[in-house]
């Protein structure tokens, strides 16, 4: 591609591969796809994303799934230094964005440590892209005009106990990563803050792949919906007003 940027060896490259979709890949996650050495992919990475990188490129899978074994984060960032002092073009593929609850930061810091030099690209977050796949838009001034993005769980597993609940609980939408675990602990820790029982909640599963699932529920009702739909992992849940405007927007009818 023209005017796109070398990958020089020894160097990292952050790349976020968006919520599945591989349509929604960045021009410049392409571009590293098509000179990497080394890719370094999460769970969440699917095989049509990794069959855009070139012939001869080690694939290696570091991706992490609850309750199975899997790299330790330290493990993973030693690795990419590894590859980058051996010479290697590293691309560290992750699902979404590599900023958003995607441990980019942390990963980034210890190649700053490590004096490798790196390139960050964004990509498309589930907590915006994936929705939108649903027909539920994050923002609309009609109906809110704030955002907040959660994660609904600690390094533990458990449900985060350092969230301003009552403060979170105003937000016009709140999109919730990792939560479903979590559900009924959130979904009481909000309504206590003052969140409205009956407020509309769209768990997104699997989003913007072909089989992708949605479930509508209430916050009051969202834990026991989740568990009867068997809806699965990975999921985004968005909380609030604006998941009323699906029945309008639901573009992919699903």
């Amino acid at each position: 591609m023209k005017n796109l940027p070398i990958f020089p060896a020894g160097e990292v490259w952050l790349v976020g591969a968006g919520p599945g979709d591989a349509g929604l890949l960045t021009l410049h996650a392409v571009n590293a796809l098509e000179q990497a050495d080394v890719v370094v992919h999460d769970a969440l990475v699917g095989a049509d994303v990794l069959d855009m990188a070139r012939d001869g490129v080690e694939l290696v899978f570091v991706g992490k799934r609850g309750g199975v074994t899997s790299p330790k984060q330290p493990e993973i960032n030693r690795r990419l230094i590894a590859y980058a002092k051996a010479g290697k073009r590293v691309l560290r593929l992750k699902g979404g964005d590599p900023f958003m609850f995607g441990r980019g930061a942390e990963e980034a810091l210890d190649l700053v440590a490590a004096n490798i030099p790196f390139r960050i690209i964004p990509g498309i977050t589930a907590g915006i892209g994936g929705l939108a796949y649903a027909g539920v838009p994050v923002t609309s001034r009609e109906v809110n005009s704030s955002v907040i993005f959660l994660t609904g769980h600690d390094k533990r597993g458990l449900s985060p106990d350092n969230v301003d609940w009552a403060a979170t609980a105003k937000a016009g939408m709140i999109v919730m990563y990792m939560a479903m675990r979590n559900m009924h602990e959130i979904a009481g820790n909000l309504v206590a803050a003052g969140r409205p029982a009956d407020d509309p909640v769209v768990v997104v599963s699997n989003a913007t792949l072909p089989d992708m699932q949605v479930v509508e529920t209430t916050l009051e009702r969202a834990a026991d919906d989740i568990a009867a739909s068997g809806i699965g992992a990975p999921a985004i849940i968005s909380i609030g007003r604006g998941n009323l405007l699906r029945e309008a927007l639901n573009w992919r009818g699903v």
